[in-house]
């Protein structure tokens, strides 16, 4: 049987462990036992980002259990209690029988905390939770937190032939890719975000069917109250170009949402007027709405300024965005959740806006009380994504390499700082996973990635507010766009006078509206590598193949010439 096969026999029953791990941590949700086994589940199906997800909420628990003044102390520990009588959890391995039977008749005689065998446990627990993080985040290309897993792991168990050979192989890699000796090296110079799968995994049952009837007429209806000349469509889009060297086929096209004129739109025209509360800004101190994230209007006598009458310093443009507020606001008011993600450095600034992104979207999905992959704001959103099977990692000796994943990771954005959100939302991070996974933050982030707007500080350049808007995003990204927008609280959208190419502006009945995510006034490479990072591959729109056959008809010729210069000069 070839590797291929192997993977497609082993798959199914992976995925079926995988949903009763699932549903045995849903019912018992302090279990760190059950979240290792998860995260081996997970490591074996190709997903080491959600195996380090997994680890890092075990590792979590086990504290709870080490410390009895935590909050969910006891919960932990009678989760431990009731997975460990009489026998050793085979994710445990390196445990003797004794140990736990030894720890178990000891509880109702001794401080937990000082029993030497429960701490054995413990240790050895926190153990596998650093091999795997550490093992995990390196796939994911995040070596500074896989390096800093690794080195706690070793503070517990210096000799671990496991954790050296990792420590040795992050210190190998930083020594190559920075040019630094071996006593240069400083945990801060590594880096920390990596890339991991984008699609819609295969246990996902909130996707909807973009393409039914019954989706179009819901967005239409939705699309009515701000676009009346224009109605959703499904259409095809040219397949981004891979970036893993192969590319894609030549023609090769996708089906996708887009918007469409259902009457001629003349040029200057208002086509779209938006309003959106998914929206986040990463200044602590700024005078900036709290709901749509427009500037503030001047505090005089005649101010339509408004703040919280339950919370400090949260303030509304007016009672509207005040209204509209009630959509997220109820979860985090007065929660302490202002300081997260803000003012960043400038290097963590996109990381930080999505970050933000996505705790709105969290604090509305709690305020609803709905799944947060059920948000009509972000349901009917394309992620990107790629089918499951394009992601698989290949198993097997003669396999090929693996595939180039698409969607940006790191810990801290994608597993830690989610979490401390939920937190400070007074959330119960282990009884929510049903809603609050890191699969489920994943997916969110694919979806914003590839159709969030920013907005930049007009004092110092830099990206200080991000914001989704889901009926402005079915427009469909071209480098020759016929349509332009602005963002200040409302999105708005008009006709363009004049396209890149040069010809008129305006749209007749039927047309395609083209919109831009992108500064098209940058060239074809810097277009396509923004498109690679938000859209996970080359935009193959008509400007950019043309563009870029220009530019390698260009390197082309100015090579000939050069080589001609030089062999004029030698025969001189």
């Amino acid at each position: 049987m070839d590797s291929g096969s192997e993977l497609e026999v082993e798959t199914p029953q992976l995925l079926g462990r995988r949903q009763i791990l699932t549903e045995f941590l849903e019912e018992s949700p302090y279990d760190f036992i059950t979240y290792l086994e998860r995260a081996t589940c997970h490591s074996e199906l190709g997903y080491p980002d959600l195996a380090a997800g997994d680890a890092y909420r075990a590792l979590l628990l086990i504290d709870e259990v080490r410390d009895e003044g935590f909050e969910y102390h006891y919960r932990a520990l009678e989760a431990l209690e009731s997975r460990c009588e009489g026998r050793v959890p085979a994710i445990l391995p390196e445990l003797r029988a004794g140990d736990i039977t030894k720890t178990m008749k000891a509880l109702s005689l001794n401080n937990i905390a000082q029993d030497s065998a429960l701490s054995e446990i413990l240790d050895r627990a926190s153990l596998q939770c650093y091999r795997c993080l550490s093992t995990s985040l390196l796939l994911c290309g995040c070596l500074k937190s896989s390096y800093g897993f690794c080195l706690r792991g070793l503070g517990i168990v210096p000799e671990d032939e496991d954790l050296l050979f990792k420590k040795e192989h992050i210190r190998s890699v930083a020594r190559r890719k920075l040019s630094l000796k071996d006593d240069e090296i400083d945990i801060n110079d590594l880096k920390d975000q990596g890339l991991v799968r984008r699609e819609i995994y295969p246990w996902n049952e909130h996707e909807p069917d973009r393409f039914s009837q019954e989706t179009l007429d819901f967005l239409n209806t939705e699309l009515r109250a701000v676009a009346s000349k224009c109605e959703v469509r499904v259409t095809e889009l040219p397949t981004l170009y891979e970036v893993n060297g192969i590319g894609a086929i030549v023609g090769a096209t996708n089906k996708q949402l887009g918007l469409f004129a259902d009457t001629d739109i003349t040029s200057g025209e208002t086509i779209l007027d938006e309003y959106s509360a998914l929206t986040a800004n990463n200044r602590l101190k700024e005078s900036l709405c709290d709901s749509c994230s427009g500037v503030l209007p001047p505090l005089d006598a005649n101010t339509t300024v408004v703040g919280c009458p339950d919370c400090d310093d949260t303030m509304f443009c007016n009672e509207l965005c005040l209204e509209r507020s009630a959509d997220y606001h109820p979860a985090v008011c007065d929660k302490d959740i202002d300081t997260i993600a803000k003012d960043p450095d400038p290097k963590e600034t996109p990381n930080a806006l999505y970050l933000l992104l996505l705790a709105r979207a969290l604090a509305m999905a709690e305020t609803k009380e709905v799944h947060p992959l059920e948000l009509k704001e972000v349901k009917y959103i394309w992620g990107d994504f790629l089918p499951s099977a394009a992601n698989a990692v290949p198993v097997g000796p003669d396999t090929p390499s693996p595939p180039v994943w698409t969607l940006p990771f790191s810990f801290a954005s994608n597993i830690s700082g989610p979490l401390h959100v939920l937190e400070k939302m007074d959330i119960d991070i282990f009884a929510s996973v049903e809603r609050y996974d890191l699969w489920i933050f994943n997916s969110l982030y694919a979806k914003f990635r590839g159709t969030a707007s920013a907005r930049v500080n007009l004092r110092d350049g830099r990206p200080e507010v991000a914001a989704v808007h889901p009926l402005w995003c079915l427009a469909n990204h071209d480098c020759n766009p016929n349509v332009q927008w602005e963002w200040a609280g409302q999105m708005r959208l008009w006709c363009r006078e004049k396209r890149c190419d040069g010809t008129k502006g305006g749209i007749k009945e039927g047309q395609e509206i083209l919109n831009h995510y992108c500064d098209i006034e940058l060239k074809v490479q810097d277009r396509r590598e923004w498109a690679k990072g938000s859209l996970g591959g080359w935009c193959m729109c008509e400007r950019c193949k043309r563009e870029a056959q220009e530019e390698a008809t260009n390197g082309i010729h100015a090579e000939e010439h050069k080589r001609e210069t030089i062999k004029a000069s030698l025969d001189g």
